[in-house]
């Protein structure tokens, strides 16, 4: 049974752990990132680490991933789930995850709740701008972090992982999928590669990397997308379906 995130991933790592299951475009910037398995796990227990030793969030607790589409966004979906987080779209969570455009809305904040801040440069870099007081810059502090990361009180199917889904109904075989879900899911085979330019991190767009990683797939996340390119990169990347 494959009921959290974490079985999912893990068995993924056993399948293929060097297949890309990342790729990331911006078409602002001719960005182009690709996270392996391997390499997204590293990258997601780094941040599981900073969630938990860095700013003491448990499991049951809520993170807002405030974020455009990016790779930092599965990142830390990965880690909230691997911690036992809900990911929330409240505006009033136990602790955030930010980008430039919405720094100036959480950095008041700091003071009450964690807030930390991405600079979404290449390779997740730190900003080139000292950040308000309080506020973590990831592409600092997530350094520090091991590559390996093992929950001292591991979530469950039951644990809720959105505002609306347990784990178990993302990713266990034979849940209710909800709309993107099935679209996404009779579009993407076993295995196949998904390019899209949804915000993984803010539903309904959850669906368009939990489906890939349960599926042995993989997704390709284009953000600022320019649509004279897209057919381009849905070649280049031998992606077989769209969300």
């Amino acid at each position: 049974m494959m009921d959290t995130f974490a079985d999912v991933l893990a068995a993924q790592l056993r399948r293929d752990p060097g297949r890309p299951l990342v790729t990331f475009y911006d078409h602002a910037t001719d960005e182009r990132v690709e996270l392996s398995v391997t390499t997204y796990a590293n990258w997601v227990a780094k941040a599981a680490g900073l969630l938990t030793d860095g700013v003491d969030l448990e499991r049951g607790m809520s993170l807002r991933i405030d974020l455009p589409p990016h790779w930092l966004s599965t990142v830390f979906l990965g880690a909230a789930w691997t911690v036992g987080l809900r990911v929330t779209t409240s505006d009033d969570p136990d602790a955030v995850v930010c980008g430039p455009d919405s720094l100036d809305t959480w950095a008041p904040r700091a003071a009450q709740m964690p807030v930390l801040a991405c600079s979404l440069r290449p390779l997740g870099t730190r900003f080139t701008d000292p950040l308000p007081g309080g506020v973590l810059d990831v592409g600092v502090e997530i350094w520090g972090q091991p590559d390996g990361f093992v929950a001292w009180d591991p979530p469950t199917a039951d644990d809720a992982a959105t505002d609306t889904l347990t784990q178990g109904e993302l990713f266990a075989a034979g849940r209710q999928p909800d709309d993107l879900t099935a679209a996404v899911g009779s579009s993407l085979t076993d295995g196949g590669r998904l390019l899209s330019v949804a915000d993984p991190a803010s539903p309904p767009g959850t669906a368009t990397f939990t489906e890939p990683l349960r599926r042995g797939g993989s997704l390709v996340l284009v953000r600022n997308p320019d649509p004279a390119r897209l057919d381009d990169v849905h070649d280049a990347e031998r992606a077989t379906a769209r969300a």
